[in-house]
């Protein structure tokens, strides 16, 4: 047996078996299977093993704030922890990370070059200024041949710099967002030319 928590109503397609409700509390106890499609309009709150089986659909969200043909100085939400964030890269753009917060530490975005960065333009992404805010990254070089990383700690500015191809890309994930505003944020990049950070 487990319980589902509800406020309000409960509806299934293919309604329910050996089901019993508390009308005092509005607890429902079942021991039930059910397929096809569920509604919850609210928190579901779920007691016990829960088994999902068939397909698990998702989606990443893709932010197409810089990916425009003008530049664009704009700060990232925590709500797009997880996107896929585009960039056209003909003109500056800065791209400007979340605040520390609670719900900071952990949060990740894929960077990826759609339009290569123009002559003489850059592409930066930046941690909000905090005294010890701080990239740990590892840039490498995709060359189409072997070629070395460099890894740095060596300030809070990532760059795609001059010159970056299409499919230039970069993660980077929050490992420390402490209450006075310091962040510390991990990045992997790969691109030609290597990425910077300073």
């Amino acid at each position: 047996m487990g319980t589902t928590t509800y406020n309000g109503a409960v509806r299934s397609e293919n309604g329910f078996s050996d089901i019993s409700k508390d009308g005092t509390t509005g607890v429902i106890t079942t021991n039930s299977t059910y397929s096809n499609n569920a509604s919850v309009g609210g928190t579901l709150d779920v007691t016990g093993a829960t088994t999902i089986t068939g397909a698990v659909k998702a989606k990443r969200s893709v932010v197409k704030t810089w990916e425009a043909s003008t530049a664009v100085s704009a700060t990232l939400a925590i709500a797009d922890s997880g996107a896929i964030v585009l960039i056209h890269g003909t003109l500056d753009n800065v791209i400007t990370l979340p605040a520390a917060a609670t719900a900071t530490e952990g949060a990740y975005f894929d960077f990826l070059v759609t339009t290569a960065v123009g002559s003489g333009k850059t592409t930066t992404i930046v941690i909000p200024t905090v005294t010890g805010s701080t990239f740990l990254a590892q840039t490498q070089l995709a060359a189409g041949t072997a070629s070395n990383a460099v890894i740095t700690n060596a300030g809070d500015t990532f760059t795609f710099v001059a010159g970056s191809g299409i499919g230039s890309r970069c993660r980077i994930t929050c490992i420390t967002a402490i209450t006075s505003g310091k962040q510390v944020w991990m990045a992997s990049s790969v691109g030609t030319p290597i990425s910077t950070v300073g």
